[in-house]
């Protein structure tokens, strides 16, 4: 069973999915750092790039967004079959946009990094139960809903409902056209359900495409919904059985827009009124604090090592202090085994995206690469976001993908180290005695003061006057002159000043 909380306030909302008392998701928005995926704007073609096959696109963000071909529609094709096995290339970039024309695009990234937000001319809006495409006219049905006479009948009845059953027909609602794809939770929706999200989604393109009329390039046309509301239209499940938030205010605005949306779950929405904070009925701040750590133990003694870098994240698992089976062979399976959860559970958590490397520890065995390798697809299962996995490499690693839309827990929570600039490691104190002994042999070969005086952090200094007094000593009788030191505590042992009097 799920538990969803919310924790609301005025300048960050934060959501917390719980299964079996334990946190298995977070999901963070703050008002100021609100996510663009799904906005739809008006946008100018900025520059086009033949060699990259792309465009960068001003949509009024501090940074150009980025278009590729692949994701611009063509008039006359199915946009969501492009890539379809067999289907014609796109044409070029430069056939299909111009440096000045004006664009209706849709964010389907982030911007991530140094990387503008990713861009689409196919626009989609996600509806309760609909996603509709209104340059497609295919009605589509979610993998995830199961047999073939199920979804036969839904496409059946979608057509009914959006006017298709026959050649020519014209649709009979008011606001004509489009495509769908039917969300999971449409497997069991009425039609008069189907009906009003295909007429609220409809009515919804048709002020986006008015606005884009009136509208100069860098309007923001339509925002996806906040993030309290999107726990309502895509968290809550058959399995969630109470959604509890923290805020009256916000708790009548949710139950308002439940019984519009998603009637279904408005018996499930609770006002949390406990005086501890509600994020603490399960030690989520704690769990937040450990998803930003590079080490996560196993129960049994055993850890993993996440590191993540600008291109790929990587998971080390080790045996740590675990010595329980029999054999050797089988700690290292058991210990894989325990891992794949505990993985699974971390991407979810942190967030974690784009290329990830696995370096379980070496098993002898093939069968038990086998049972590993698939225990981790069905942990991975659980996870709403498409997830890619091959097999174990010669180097044993696994190699696997997860779509990255948004920021990781880590790149939304912290940023690099003023210290160490990222690197997440500084110069030992006897590095830096050296570098200063060098620099002011330098300085003594262009200049003739009276004195040096060396301003360093505390450690340096100690060592300069213990274990280094000696070097440094020396290089006063070479030079010359006196050598004076003084400690201060700067942002970094690695900042040192050399003054000459």
């Amino acid at each position: 069973m799920q538990d969803i909380l919310i924790n609301w306030a005025p300048q960050e909302t934060r959501v917390a999915i719980v299964e079996n008392g334990a946190v298995q998701e977070l999901h963070l928005e703050r008002t100021l750092e609100r996510g663009l995926v799904g906005n739809i704007y008006a946008g100018r073609v900025a520059r086009v790039l033949p060699g990259m096959q792309s465009a960068f696109i001003d949509i009024g963000l501090e940074r150009a967004a980025f278009l590729h071909v692949a994701d611009v529609h063509v008039i006359g094709s199915s946009p969501r079959n492009d890539h379809a096995p067999g289907a014609a290339p796109p044409p070029p970039i430069e056939r299909l946009v111009f440096e000045g024309q004006t664009l209706t695009v849709q964010v389907i990234k982030d911007p991530i990094g140094t990387k503008g937000a990713r861009l689409s001319t196919q626009i989609s809006i996600a509806g309760r139960m609909l996603v509709f495409l209104p340059q497609d006219d295919h009605i589509g049905i979610s993998q995830k809903i199961g047999s073939h006479e199920l979804r036969d009948q839904l496409r059946t009845r979608m057509n009914e409902l959006t006017g298709k059953t026959e050649a020519g027909q014209p649709p009979a609602t008011a606001y004509a056209g489009g495509g769908f794809i039917l969300r999971t939770n449409a497997e069991d929706a009425t039609d008069t359900e189907l009906g009003d999200d295909i007429a609220y989604l409809r009515k919804t393109w048709a002020a986006i495409r008015e606005r884009s009329f009136k509208s100069p390039p860098g309007t923001l046309l339509h925002q996806d919904l906040s993030l309290v509301e999107r726990v309502l239209r895509d968290l809550v499940n058959d399995a969630t059985q109470s959604i509890r938030i923290d805020s009256l205010m916000q708790h009548e605005q949710l139950v308002a827009f439940g019984a519009e949306y998603t009637p279904g779950s408005v018996g499930k929405l609770q006002h949390y009124k406990g005086e501890r904070p509600i994020f603490d009925l399960y030690n989520i701040d704690e769990e937040i604090a450990k998803a930003l750590a590079r080490r996560v133990d196993l129960k049994s003694g055993g850890y993993l090592i996440i590191d993540q870098t600008e291109a790929l994240t990587t998971i080390d698992v080790n045996t740590g202090g675990y010595v329980g089976a029999r054999n050797f062979d089988d700690t290292i399976f058991k210990t894989n085994l325990e891992a794949t959860q505990a993985i699974a559970r971390q991407l979810r958590l942190r967030n974690l995206g784009g290329i990830i490397i696995i370096d379980f520890i070496d098993m002898a065995r093939e069968e038990h690469q086998g049972t590993v390798l698939g225990e981790l697809r069905k942990q991975l299962a659980r996870d709403r976001t498409k997830i890619t996995v091959s097999g174990f490499t010669q180097l044993g690693l696994v190699e696997m993908t997860r779509k990255r839309t948004r920021e990781s827990l880590a790149h939304m929570l912290c940023e690099p180290c003023p210290t160490c600039g990222g690197k997440g490691q500084v110069k030992t104190p006897r590095s830096v005695c050296y570098d200063i002994l060098r620099e002011i042999l330098r300085e003594a070969r262009q200049f003739n003061p009276k004195e040096f005086r060396v301003i360093a952090a505390p450690s340096v200094v100690e060592m300069l006057l213990d274990e280094e007094s000696q070097h440094l000593a020396g290089l006063s009788d070479f030079i010359g002159k006196p050598i004076s030191l003084q400690s201060e505590a700067a942002g970094s042992p690695e900042l040192y000043d050399i003054v000459l009097l």
